[in-house]
């Protein structure tokens, strides 16, 4: 599953103000030029919350993940190059995302088997969708996903490496408390309970 996603809204879907109206500050935002430039460059894989079944499966064999963003403003596409370590395995993946502006979704669409396929892809041939929630903090980002479901509702945040780090494996990234405050924040607007959140350990 690529960036501990579970990117599986079938269809463009309304987005979190729309169901309700104390959420009106955590809807995604149409993508721009802009957007796509600040996205580019290395991110590491936070935490998420992800009740569909299968996908938290898969997100709870993840103990880090760092990847890079390298967006092509004209072709609407980012392409990413992904690092996980999946119990004693470091696993690389190379794929790409579509980008669709003006709902400030994400899509991925699934590449038949690999080695990491319950990790990676989406089912072959479907096109599965995230909204892109920008933080208030510049070094921060979320995607959600089902948020007309609250059985399969997926959260997670990113964080970003500074421009200067050489950051390896052997090193933990975090967040301040301020962006994971944010994080909170929009768990809790969408009736989600900190138990729920799968955590990434950088220790192992």
């Amino acid at each position: 599953m690529a960036l501990p996603w579970a990117l599986a809204v079938l269809s463009l879907l309304p987005l979190l103000s729309a169901q309700s109206p104390e959420c009106a500050n955590f809807t995604a935002r149409p993508v721009t030029n802009a957007t796509l430039d600040w996205l580019s460059g290395k991110w590491f894989y936070v935490s998420s919350i992800l009740r569909k079944p299968e996908f938290s499966q898969s997100a709870r064999m993840i103990l880090s993940a760092f990847f890079y963003f390298a967006p092509n403003l004209t072709e609407d596409k980012i392409y990413i190059r992904e690092y996980q370590t999946i119990g004693d395995r470091c696993v690389y993946n190379y794929s790409h995302l579509s980008v669709h502006r003006k709902n400030g979704t994400l899509s991925k669409t699934g590449e038949g088997q690999r080695e990491d396929r319950r990790l990676s892809s989406p089912e072959n041939g479907t096109e599965f969708f995230a909204y892109l929630l920008l933080s208030k903090n510049a070094r921060s980002f979320m995607l959600y996903f089902f948020p007309e479901d609250k059985q399969n509702f997926g959260l997670s945040i990113y964080g970003r490496y500074p421009s200067s780090s050489y950051t390896t494996w052997a090193e933990k990234p975090q967040l301040s408390q301020e962006q994971m405050s944010e994080f909170h924040e929009v768990m809790a607007c969408m009736g989600m309970h900190e138990s729920e959140i799968l955590r990434t350990d950088w220790e192992k």
